[in-house]
């Protein structure tokens, strides 16, 4: 008998080791990538613009996206988390401060598809803000989120919407493998910093658990009331602005700062290189420098919750309204007035002189929100002559 009770005892213990390990390693298990396939094809003629960039794409992409919805992602942009994975796919992407200082990103996904993004991390208030607009129930991928009672209490509008266990994909409601901890992908680093998801994958989920695909389980469709921003032709050479260089901070204007952002502009590209804290600012997956077609400054006041927050003041931004900020595009700088008058209205953007709503170049967008009253600076670099320096501010 004691025999058999040691046996039992043994092949109980067993188990319950298998199992512990299995729940408590699954996280870091890096997920297969094969399913669902990316159907796109490089061949393709690119004869498709996208919707929310103005980007050109095959008529195999053109029909994947059309399938789909808009989907915003939150990344991280502490100095620990890069260099990060998927931004340089990303049809528009928000940039402003979390907390401390330490900036944040809203990636926005919807004609092109990262298998890998992140680090993901927690909602904030105004980047939720600036997600509605993107249409009818947007998915929403992070990773938890401020939910202090109060203004900045980003969660408890997430419930007060209706898209929780909807088209929310918050982490802790996603089961894996459609998150999960890579602990090698950029190594030493804390386990806050090693959340990633697939793009493909988030879609995939919200299609078949949530049905959410490009309409709802209503039938209504994501773009029903959707107006996409406008869209240029690419600008000739002669019509280009020669190269500048764009320097900005965000709670500290210093060079040296770990997140003051330059964006130094090719005439020969047409586009505007990243880099953050002093140094180019790399995609992981791609290993090139993060580079866009356009900069809009969105300048906008900012406040503090008092929500009493333990690990620093919840942030505000009074974007729902209207305000001033600056469009850096071609190589030339625009000042426009932004617009933003119901929390579902995606936010528009005017030139100051003219009250015509601005037109964007192919390709990605970033939206850069700045405290009321930073200073935007730019150098104009001529090969025979010394840099001049103009500066903005709001």
């Amino acid at each position: 008998m004691n025999k058999k009770l040691i046996i039992i005892g043994i092949v109980l213990y067993l188990v319950s080791t298998a199992i512990s390990y299995t729940v408590f390693s699954r996280d870091s298990i890096i997920p297969s990538m094969n399913e669902p396939k990316n159907t796109n094809d490089k061949q393709e003629p690119l004869t498709e613009a996208c919707p929310l960039n103005g980007k050109l794409y095959s008529k195999s992409q053109r029909k994947l996206w059309e399938s789909r919805r808009p989907l915003g992602v939150m990344v991280e942009n502490h100095v620990e988390a890069r260099p990060q994975s998927g931004l340089s796919q990303a049809d528009i992407v928000h940039e402003a401060v979390a907390e401390g200082g330490i900036t944040r990103f809203l990636a926005i996904f919807y004609c092109d598809n990262p298998e890998i993004v992140g680090p993901v991390r927690s909602a904030r208030m105004y980047f939720l803000k600036f997600l509605q607009g993107f249409g009818h129930e947007p998915l929403y991928g992070h990773v938890g989120g401020a939910n202090t009672s109060g203004p900045a209490d980003a969660l408890g509008e997430i419930k007060a919407l209706g898209w929780s266990g909807n088209n929310d994909l918050d982490q802790f409601a996603v089961p894996f493998p459609n998150y999960w901890r890579d602990y090698d992908r950029l190594p030493d680093r804390a386990t806050e910093h090693t959340m990633y998801t697939n793009t493909l994958k988030l879609w995939d989920y919200a299609a078949k658990s949530r049905g959410f695909t490009n309409v709802n389980e209503d039938g209504e469709a994501w773009d029903a009331d959707f107006e996409p921003w406008l869209f240029q032709d690419e600008a000739e050479g002669a019509d280009r602005g020669g190269a500048t260089i764009i320097n900005f901070g965000f709670w500290d204007n210093a060079l040296g700062s770990d997140f003051t952002v330059t964006w130094t502009y090719d005439p020969i590209t047409n586009s505007y290189a990243r880099t953050n804290g002093g140094k180019p600012h790399m995609d992981f997956t791609t290993g090139e420098q993060l580079t866009t077609k356009n900069i809009v400054v969105v300048f906008a006041d900012e406040s503090v919750a008092n929500d009493g927050y333990d690990h620093g003041q919840h942030l505000l931004y009074d974007i729902i309204g209207k305000g001033e900020g600056t469009l850096y595009q071609n190589g030339k700088a625009i000042d426009v007035n932004w617009e933003k008058l119901d929390e579902e209205d995606m936010m528009r953007f005017y030139d100051s002189e003219t009250d015509r709503e601005v037109t964007f170049v192919p390709g990605q967008i970033w939206i850069e929100l700045l405290p009321t009253g930073n200073e935007v600076t730019v150098k104009k670099i001529n090969p025979t002559a010394k840099p001049t320096t103009e500066q903005s501010k709001n």
